[in-house]
C-alpha cells in the first residue's frame, strides 16, 4: 500500500504526527482524539490503519513508559 491508499482523515493524523514531536513528547490518543474532533476510538483505529498502509513511514514503540511516534515521507 502507498499514500495514495490514506483516507482524508488518515492523512491528516499522518501529517500532524509527522510535523509534531512525539519522540519527546509522549503520545496521549485523547489528545488527537481532542485536536481532531473524533472519539479515541477513531484515533487509535487511524493509527493501526498508518501501521497497516503505510508501515516504512510510521514507526511507534514504548519508551519511558509511554507511547512514541513518528513519522516520515
Amino acid at each position: 500500500m502507498a499514500f495514495g491508499d490514506l483516507t482524508e482523515f488518515e492523512t491528516r493524523l499522518f501529517e500532524w504526527i509527522r510535523q509534531s514531536d512525539f519522540e519527546s513528547v509522549p503520545w496521549k490518543a485523547g489528545r488527537a482524539a481532542k485536536a481532531f474532533k473524533v472519539s479515541v476510538d477513531e484515533i487509535n483505529d487511524a493509527l493501526a490503519a498508518l501501521t497497516s498502509k503505510v508501515p516504512h513511514n510510521i514507526y511507534v514503540h514504548y519508551r519511558d513508559g509511554a507511547i512514541r511516534i513518528s513519522a516520515e515521507r
